[in-house]
């Protein structure tokens, strides 16, 4: 535990301006982010005695090692910065909102040549219009289906969309009337388009116009005695008011507000959010939070704020905002809001009326919302906390280990090996923690061997990054052990994939440095050194995110520089697991030894019996199978083993699925599909000559002397035979070879 005066910034150093300051502790993590009209003030606060702080202030400041601070010219650049910041680090000590799912939204995908009407989750993009969001997908469903009978817009995927064009025949929506069937060519995409238009202008509310459209025509139909026409009329006006029933009108004024409100007590927060478009209820969402920070309800509402609106902009961020409490700084927040949103925006408390009314429900919700939450969280929490210490009782440690890292091996008879680590912090999975590791330091089946040699390069980058930033003395082990540049052990170590948990939004500041906050980072500038690249993160509720194992990333050249993001390897665990018996422990065992690592506890638990062995232990130690510890470590192995068999066989498909025209540079994948579409097979294009390659269009001479060059030097060098059915394999028609 640090004392906060170790590193009080000296009397004057500090500036009395608006700024946000961060405090990070000895790994230099960034673990706290805040804002400030006064920076000489609010951090004088920090650096009281310790008894006169709320608990929770001291337990951060206790834990941070250093301060640092920005300055800014305006309190609103102050909140666009530290919002920034707090995406960019996740502070553990910050108040960080939990989206209790992924909320669906009614999308139009006006960004295509013939806009689609579905249901969408997840990050926003660009072109598509979004209504909502909803509490269920079904929801939803009902409500396009009632409006296709008068907006049959498409609502087909691209594939089914594509595969109509070239058949010539619609899908069932087609024929009985829920789709316009532009596929087909039923109507131009000009008429598609405003039938979509009008779509959305029915979501946005404008709903007067068409019903009394609609009733005009049915009117007139019955005159002209068009009386099977007037019935389909009747019949879409019904379908309309029914839609329009599902969202209840609950402000009289045509209002476009949120209204946003918080339930709290000691430990926990929930917020509600009511979405209300045209005087109707559009949507609705709820989050919870653990209050890590000594926060009150303005500070809760402002956190809300930010998450809710940090993301959006123009008629996404609505012209009024009803809270239950003003935030600090209520005129700096509203300039942000405009800001976002391009306009005025009035952010205020209801007093009376219709909208009082129901704030009040949605503070009821919020109260049952925290309610339940608490209900189902408490056993959770108190069984994890108890698995904890069973833990470190039956393994003899001083303390619970709140950090626990997990490694297997997979491979395929000796083919394609392959290591995975795992982290569970607190009990629960850390999936931004996880690596992925391919073993190169040999060839062939050797479970043991794997595991020093994954174990043995996890550490050797804790210790390299301990020796970068200071931490590392030099002692019997460190000679030799480490490498003395940090590209050494990158370039060594090209294979491990890290997952990163969040992408960064932004480049830190050095600890006292007027800059021009919020300026949005240069397009086209190149990466920092260092910082993986990630495709296709999610922005909205924080880590929104693919997969672990799909994730791809890019191995970085260079460490990252001291910035306060989480590192790849630089914080260790209090007990580190192997999937495995005795000899994958004291394979374990001796890659620490090697490195001089002696206060990380090892075990290994044993699929057979589920037992757990100890270095240097002839018997091993066995839990109750009743064990909330056992439980929690089985659930660490098997996730562990999940990990590494998915990253297994994602590479061994992708190796039974490559091509001798892989190897050719420059060849992309529509020229590979050419060149096997008109010879039919890899086996007919490696007979082809130079003259009869260079014949399919976009192909080159030196591009088919390249071609025949690469599968000539492929070729094989004797049929393959199936041993069980004597048959001859032939090469696969569609380019692949097995």
């Amino acid at each position: 535990m640090a004392d906060p005066s170790s590193y009080r910034p000296k009397p004057g150093e500090i500036p009395d301006s608006p700024g946000v300051y961060k405090f990070r502790d000895e790994h230099r993590r960034v673990i706290y982010v805040g804002k400030a009209k006064s920076l000489r003030q609010r951090l004088a606060n920090y650096f009281q005695d310790l008894a006169g702080l709320h608990p929770r202030t001291r337990s951060m400041v206790t834990t941070a090692a250093s301060v640092e601070w920005t300055v800014v010219s305006t309190e609103v650049e102050a909140l666009q910065l530290e919002y920034s910041w707090i995406k960019e680090f996740d502070p553990r000590f910050n108040v960080k909102y939990r989206d209790d799912k992924s909320y669906p939204y009614l999308a139009v995908t006006l960004n295509e040549e013939f806009p689609r009407v579905q249901v969408m989750r997840g990050a926003k993009k660009k072109g598509v219009r979004y209504f909502g969001p909803y509490g269920h997908a079904w929801a939803i469903r009902e409500t396009v289906d009632l409006m296709l009978r008068v907006f049959p817009v498409r609502t087909c995927s691209a594939g089914v969309f594509k595969n109509a064009a070239r058949t010539g025949r619609p899908c069932l929506l087609g024929y009985i009337g829920k789709c316009s069937a532009p596929c087909v060519g039923r109507v131009t995409p000009e008429e598609h388009r405003e039938l979509a238009d009008d779509f959305c202008d029915f979501m946005a509310g404008r709903t007067g116009t068409y019903i009394r459209r609609l009733e005009k025509d049915m009117m007139a139909a019955a005159e002209d005695m068009e009386y099977e026409r007037a019935a389909r009329l009747r019949d879409d006006v019904g379908a309309l008011k029914r839609a329009m029933e599902k969202s209840a009108v609950v402000l009289a004024d045509a209002t476009d507000a949120d209204l946003i409100a918080v339930a709290e007590d000691e430990l926990e927060a929930a917020v509600q959010i009511f979405h209300v478009r045209g005087g109707r209820v559009r949507g609705q969402r709820g989050w919870v939070t653990d209050k890590v920070e000594n926060v009150d309800t303005s500070g809760l509402v402002e956190h809300a704020l930010q998450q809710l609106y940090g993301e959006e902009s123009g008629d996404s961020v609505p012209k009024e905002v009803l809270v239950p409490a003003l935030p600090e700084d209520p005129e700096a927040v509203s300039q942000w809001l405009a800001g976002r949103r391009g306009s005025q925006v009035s952010l205020r408390i209801p007093q009376r009326g219709d909208k009082k009314d129901l704030m009040a429900t949605v503070q009821r919700n919020a109260q049952q919302a925290l309610g339940l939450h608490k209900t189902k969280r408490a056993s959770d929490l108190t069984t994890r906390s108890r698995a904890l210490e069973e833990i470190a009782e039956a393994l003899g440690l001083d303390t619970a280990p709140l950090r626990i890292e997990c490694f297997d091996i997979s491979h395929l008879q000796g083919d394609d090996v392959v290591a995975s680590m795992v982290v569970f912090e607190d009990g629960l999975a850390r999936k931004g923690e996880y690596r992925r590791f391919q073993i190169k330091g040999f060839e062939g089946q050797d479970d043991v061997r794997s595991m020093h040699e994954v174990i043995s390069r996890r550490f050797r980058r804790y210790l390299q990054e301990k020796e970068r930033t200071g931490e590392w003395e030099e002692g019997p082990a460190a000679t030799g052990a480490v490498p003395a540049d940090p590209r050494a052990v990158a370039a060594q170590e090209p294979d491990e994939v890290p997952v990163p948990e969040t992408a960064g939004l932004g480049t830190p500041v050095g600890a006292g440095v007027a800059v021009e906050a919020g300026a949005p980072a240069e397009p086209g500038a190149p990466a920092e050194p260092g910082v993986p690249v990630v495709s296709g993160a999610s922005a909205e509720f924080g880590p929104a995110a693919p997969a672990p194992e799909e994730t791809l990333v890019t191995e970085p050249a260079e460490p990252r520089e001291d910035d306060g993001r989480p590192k790849r390897f630089a914080y260790p665990p209090q007990l580190l697991v192997v999937d495995g018996g005795q000899p994958q422990v004291a394979a374990a065992k001796r890659a620490l030894d090697e490195l001089g690592i002696d206060d990380i506890a090892v075990c290994g638990l044993a699929k057979r019996l589920e037992e757990v062995w100890l270095p240097d232990d002839d018997d091993p130690v066995v839990l109750p199978r009743s064990s909330e510890g056992l439980y929690l470590l089985q659930r660490v192995r098997d996730e562990a083993h999940r990990f590494a068999i998915t990253y297994q066989r994602a590479k061994r498909a992708k190796r039974i699925r490559s091509s001798p025209l892989d190897a050719v540079a420059g060849l992309g994948e529509t020229r590979k599909q050419a060149l096997i579409k008109h010879f039919g097979s890899v086996k007919k294009l490696r007979q082809a000559t130079i003259e009869e390659i260079c014949e399919v269009p976009g192909i080159g001479r030196r591009t088919a002397e390249s071609v025949a060059v690469a599968l000539a030097a492929a070729a094989p060098a004797a049929p393959a035979v199936n041993t069980a059915t004597g048959e001859i394999i032939e090469e696969d028609d569609g380019g692949s070879t097995t």
